[in-house]
């Protein structure tokens, strides 16, 4: 390559990836925050009194938490392991945050305004929640949440090694706990900020070294192209409350279970989510979180192809 080529994928692989980063970053603040409010007006068994005793109910409610809490898959990370902190059921946790990134208020509007009331509108919502759910109910075997999660769990019965106290008494005032949800938020986001760096960054050398050209044309057929676009998905970490745009510009050639695959996937499982994940979750478990929905995907989008004339 000549100076010139050099410079230029230079300058690709920079604007790729401030553009990734500075898109989740505003996210991964606002699910920063939201973990700061959970942990600071949310007593320690709060969460887990809200949620059903049954495994499969209890990852049907997290499944529909998204609807309270509208984060995408960078902010729903720190959410959910507070979430966990707070008493969430591992099941209730899982489904949402696999959920959320889609099954939230702004996602849905996106993907409404950009296809309409179709069959790629209503198979996106629809099997974004079950594959959650599903997933969900898988983990509510595991009868023991500290075990799953990278920190030991003296640190995770505490709510955090970095957290003070929690109080909840009329000797805390107002500011006091604005401040204290600051604090939280602010850790929240630079534990979870690294990860985030590290998926941009090879989001961003991926894209730049594997010119999306090369990968879309072999993107043709009921089998091959719902598995190019699952890897597109991966590769370009797109934000999920933009995605759908994305998607359209492929609906002409590609068929619809490859662009269910790319909607649903791609929110539960890119690049920077799975470094999110490896910074809350032991990697057997990043492993079965990046396994189930993706077997379940394909075979939903499999059977779409296989049997529908949409």
């Amino acid at each position: 390559m000549s100076p010139i080529d050099w410079l230029n994928s230079i300058s690709t692989f920079a604007t790729v990836f401030l553009g990734i980063f500075v898109e989740a970053a505003a996210f991964l603040m606002i699910g920063s925050l939201a973990s700061g409010l959970v942990e600071v007006f949310l007593r320690p068994n709060d969460m887990a009194r809200l949620v059903p005793r049954n495994p499969l109910a209890a990852a049907a409610v997290g499944g529909l938490l998204g609807l309270v809490f509208p984060v995408c898959e960078c902010g729903v990370v720190p959410l959910a392991r507070r979430m966990v902190r707070k008493g969430l059921p591992m099941s209730a946790a899982v489904a949402f945050l696999l959920a959320a990134p889609v099954f939230n208020p702004i996602v849905i509007a996106s993907t409404l305004a950009a296809f309409g009331p179709s069959p790629v509108f209503f198979g996106r919502v629809i099997l974004s929640l079950v594959i959650a759910v599903a997933t969900g109910a898988v983990f509510a075997a595991n009868r023991n949440p500290a075990a799953l999660l990278r920190l030991p769990e003296p640190a995770l019965m505490r709510g955090g090694p970095m957290l003070p106290p929690v109080l909840f008494g009329a000797e805390e005032t107002a500011l006091a706990r604005l401040a204290r949800v600051l604090r939280v938020a602010v850790d929240e986001f630079f534990d979870m900020g690294r990860f985030l760096v590290l998926g941009a960054l090879l989001a961003a050398l991926l894209q730049t070294v594997v010119p999306n050209a090369v990968v879309l044309a072999i993107g043709s057929g009921p089998v091959v192209s719902v598995l190019v676009l699952i890897a597109l998905a991966v590769l370009l970490s797109v934000c999920s409350t933009v995605d759908a745009f994305i998607a359209l510009a492929f609906a002409g050639s590609f068929t619809t279970g490859s662009l269910l695959g790319f909607l649903v996937y791609g929110p539960m499982v890119d690049i920077k989510s799975i470094l999110l994940y490896t910074g809350v979750f032991k990697r057997r478990v990043v492993a079965y979180l990046v396994l189930l929905p993706l077997l379940m995907t394909v075979l939903a989008a499999l059977f779409i192809n296989l049997n529908t004339t949409w």
